[in-house]
């Protein structure tokens, strides 16, 4: 296991989302990673599946201290006072008194950043959650972010996979002493049928899913959160710690970021970076 160790936690770099499971489907989903050794779980109160997730970790016979556990703001709480809120809500869900990390999950520019960051500081002084930390911000706004908080933030939670350079946040987040969670690590299945990918692959023994999720864990403040709703696809997620990429692979792999990389890109999402 690959861990990123900060702000004084030791937190698994590879860890399991959840987006797109039901509840049903988390729970099994979120028993069945915790068996095969994933201790890092995501989700959030849009995904409406924080029950199912707290069942699956109940049910994975885990003690509270042996994972880590993600679940992120949605922007409509962003109002001090709605923000605590929800948490108390996210909280009752997830049958549990903290989280280990909280995530604002979308900037949201009709509500003052700094009030929001207020609230989070408040979540995180009231013993909801250990850390806190923001998700899809650009440079600009985590420069604005770490302003407003009398707390460390850890990390900020992003689209980031071989088709799309997330340098200049990199590089901000490491200025910062925050990490880089990866979300949509797989770029929505396309590394599976990339020439480049596949062809590395072959010299590992290994797919080009894994390959990639290397790639990412390789880098010093990246970690990842792909999703499964199948067991077999989970396992082979968690089986890329027996080997390594050599720095020429990795640079092929970076090599591959192209300025249309970007898949997510809702209509209420923040002005991003030029690509690098």
């Amino acid at each position: 296991m690959i861990t990123r160790d900060i702000h004084g936690v030791s937190i698994p770099a590879l860890g399991f989302g959840t987006f797109e499971l039901d509840s049903a489907a988390a729970e099994t989903m979120v028993a069945k990673a915790a068996e095969i050794g994933y201790r890092h779980f995501d989700t959030a109160q849009m995904y409406h599946n924080e029950d199912g997730v707290g069942r699956g970790l109940k049910a994975s016979g885990l003690s509270r201290d042996d994972y880590f556990l993600t679940t992120k703001v949605w922007y409509d709480k962003f109002q001090s006072g709605d923000l605590q809120t929800s948490v108390v809500e996210s909280l009752r869900k997830l049958d549990l008194d903290h989280v280990d990390l909280l995530l604002l999950h979308w900037p949201n520019d009709e509500i003052p950043l700094e009030e929001t960051i207020a609230a989070l500081n408040e979540v995180r002084n009231l013993g909801m959650t250990k850390h806190i930390g923001i998700s899809n911000f650009p440079t600009a706004l985590i420069k604005k972010a770490v302003n407003y908080s009398n707390l460390p933030l850890l990390c900020n939670q992003v689209e980031y996979h071989p088709y799309l350079s997330q340098q200049k946040v990199l590089d901000c987040l490491k200025e910062h002493d925050m990490l880089l969670t990866a979300y949509c690590p797989l770029a929505r299945a396309t590394v599976l049928k990339d020439d480049t990918l596949v062809a590395i692959g072959k010299e590992h023994g290994k797919s080009a899913t894994q390959v990639t999720l290397r790639w990412l864990l390789q880098q010093d403040n990246v970690m990842a959160i792909p999703k499964s709703g199948s067991p077999k696809n989970a396992k082979s997620n968690f089986d890329i710690f027996d080997f390594e990429l050599s720095d020429d692979e990795m640079a092929t792999i970076h090599n591959l970021a192209r300025p249309d990389g970007r898949l997510i890109d809702p209509d209420f999402a923040p002005e991003w970076d030029d690509a690098a």
